[in-house]
């Protein structure tokens, strides 16, 4: 039996199809696991150690924008993660690579440019459509990167913190959500704040809501 090696999470059982034929192309002898919401890809996940790359959908149950791809590059450094989406917002796209996916694929595309995109990326390059304007904005571009790289710098503890703060979760609550001591949880906020470099945890939930989709971006015909 192939080990898994890939996991596709994806809603859209059909649109799960379609990456399994261009993932066999591409690694005939990779195993493929297949999760219809985010939940189910972390059970993945946890039982299937061997895994190497997961294609993840934008629009997902329990991915809320790029919340999914920060926190699988937190507990999981190790996994290539590439975003599939019907999106095509350049924008969206380009972040999506800012915030440390391999590459963004749009379900609009055929297999052979699927196949290609996983080539691109088991050759250790990004990947993005040809067609997709070039965004000059550098700065922007760093700033993701740089919140990228502090939101991995988490603990995954943290990084469960840090996304309830976000939720307006009070201490209290936060404490009996995760069944952990309520000052655990404030010594939690304290390297969180001193991580991102902010001043408090309305600033904190600020900066993890960045990670999400604004609601014209959050338009989707899946």
């Amino acid at each position: 039996m192939n080990q898994a090696k890939v996991a596709i999470a994806d809603d859209h059982p059909l649109f799960r199809t379609a990456l399994k034929q261009a993932v066999v192309d591409c690694m005939p002898d990779a195993g493929i696991n297949e999760a219809s919401s985010f939940d189910d890809l972390l059970d993945v996940i946890a039982q299937s150690p061997e895994l190497e790359i997961i294609f993840l959908d934008l629009h997902m149950p329990g991915n809320d924008g790029f919340t999914g791809l920060t926190q699988l590059q937190n507990n999981h450094s190790d996994l290539i993660v590439i975003m599939v989406s019907s999106d095509e917002n350049p924008d969206i796209m380009q972040k999506a690579i800012n915030f440390g996916a391999a590459a963004f694929i749009p379900k609009s595309v055929n297999l052979a440019t699927i196949a290609q995109a996983i080539n691109t990326v088991l050759g250790g390059e990004t990947w993005l459509p040809e067609s997709m304007p070039v965004n000059r904005d550098t700065e922007l571009a760093q700033e993701h990167k740089k919140l990228a790289q502090q939101l991995a710098q988490l603990t995954p503890q943290q990084y469960t913190v840090l996304s309830l703060v976000a939720d307006g979760q009070l201490n209290k609550q936060i404490a009996g959500i995760l069944d952990i001591k309520e000052n655990t949880v404030k010594k939690h906020v304290s390297a969180i704040l001193l991580q991102l470099g902010v001043y408090n945890r309305t600033q904190a939930g600020l900066v993890y809501q960045q990670l999400m989709l604004a609601p014209q971006e959050n338009i989707t015909i899946e």
